[in-house]
């Protein structure tokens, strides 16, 4: 008895790609293929680019956050004052900062005084939030310090203020000059309160990458925000840093309880979390509705080799007279729809990687084209389209396409193994 080949022999490969270079006049089998490669590529690119652009805006919307932001917000619950007024300021700052710092995963405690003001220069002006942070605090926030987009001279700190790119550029300010931050609740008299306006010189300018918070962000010394916002003496809140702010479940807890029985927490999750559940929630619905296209690409393979097999009916009837099996047969065409597959696979991965790894000139690119402000940081948060490339990402998109074109590539395949070689060759 004779012994049947081992499957995918070097025959079936042969014959497989002889199809596969069928001329027009056999049929028009090889424009199929074309068309079937290009919609492949073109949806798995699609889908490459989209998870490393969704990757890349998230990693910039949390980084830019937590190089700027507090990660937990500690702040007093409030009691009722003297005068009948919550009094929500921190008086004992300093011992309760040094009982958070002492929670096992706290890497940084600062405490703050914030307020809302005027910023003028010369005839424009800015709504603008003040932090009262010491230089040393300050100089440890890396968004602050790190920033490569940022000017000035960060040691002066204590002879001034460092303001927000986005409020100098409003201002039309940069360093050197002289700023006035005018607040309504300044200097109590004997006729009332009257705002309060001081002068201070501009040293230090930063970007953090975050539209939100360059427009409107004023840094001042600790002591000096104490003095002009009548807090001498008190913090409005602690700003509490963490080794991994993505756990925060693991310490907010033991914050809270070092912090005291008053004390009420307010993490970076709490803020942002509407916005990136949404995002999540986006890229579960993207992935979806590109998936559906990775289909609707590999059901272009189907009806190539429905027409492959219905022209080379003859061919196929010779085959299984000569003694192939059904499975060579079945073996053959899906080499034919699974070679269309995986080339249009790793087309796919390689535009979709070249996109995500030169996405700034393309996109440079594509904004001089449409004659700019394509992108709105006002809107979106961040000052230009990011994209991070995961292996995780494009493994996905690579399972994804191969698996659907190899399951749709089946059925054609197996009508083609159960073709009978009489009906075949009846009409030869």
């Amino acid at each position: 008895m004779a012994k049947s080949p081992a499957p995918f022999a070097p025959f079936e490969w042969k014959i497989a790609w002889r199809y596969l270079r069928a001329r027009r006049a056999e049929g028009g089998v090889s424009v199929m293929t074309w068309i079937s490669l290009i919609g492949i590529t073109l949806a798995v690119f699609a889908l490459i680019a989209t998870l490393a652009v969704r990757s890349g805006f998230r990693s910039e919307f949390v980084g830019t956050i937590l190089g700027a932001n507090a990660h937990v917000t500690v702040y007093n619950s409030g009691q009722v004052s003297e005068t009948g007024r919550i009094d929500r300021t921190i008086a004992d700052f300093d011992a309760m900062a040094a009982r958070v710092a002492e929670v096992p995963g706290v890497t940084r405690v600062a405490p703050l005084v914030k307020g809302q003001v005027m910023a003028a220069h010369r005839n424009r002006n800015a709504g603008v939030q003040v932090f009262g942070i010491s230089a040393d605090d300050l100089n440890s926030l890396p968004g602050i310090a790190e920033s490569e987009d940022s000017y000035g001279n960060l040691a002066r700190f204590s002879e001034g203020v460092s303001i927000g790119s986005g409020v100098a550029r409003e201002l039309g300010v940069t360093v050197g000059d002289r700023i006035k931050l005018i607040s309504p609740n300044g200097v109590k008299t004997a006729f009332g309160t009257s705002p309060r306006v001081n002068a201070y010189e501009v040293v230090h300018v930063f970007s953090v990458g975050r539209y939100d918070i360059d427009r409107v962000r004023v840094y001042m010394p600790f002591a000096e925000a104490q003095s002009y916002f009548n807090r001498e003496g008190v913090a409005d809140e602690l700003e509490v840093m963490v080794a991994d702010p993505e756990a925060l479940s693991a310490v907010t807890l033991k914050i809270l309880q070092a912090a005291g029985e008053r004390a009420q927490i307010w993490t970076w999750m709490d803020a942002s979390g509407g916005f990136l559940r949404a995002l999540e929630v986006e890229d579960n619905v993207m992935f979806i509705i590109l998936s559906i296209l990775v289909l609707i690409a590999a059901m272009n393979i189907v009806s190539g080799l429905i027409m492959l097999v219905k022209n080379k009916g003859r061919d196929i009837g010779i085959l299984r007279t000569i003694g192939l099996s059904e499975g060579s047969i079945l073996r053959v065409f899906f080499i034919c729809g699974a070679f269309t597959g995986i080339i249009g696979t790793a087309m796919g991965v390689v535009l979709g990687c070249l996109f995500a790894i030169y996405i700034d000139p393309i996109f440079s690119f594509v904004n001089y084209v449409m004659g700019g402000g394509v992108w709105d940081p006002s809107i979106r948060g961040i000052y230009a389209l990011p994209a991070a490339l995961h292996l995780e990402d494009v493994m996905s998109a690579v399972g994804l396409s191969l698996g659907l074109s190899f399951f749709v590539t089946y059925f054609p395949a197996r009508r083609a193994a159960r073709l009978n070689p009489v009906e075949a060759l009846r009409y030869e």
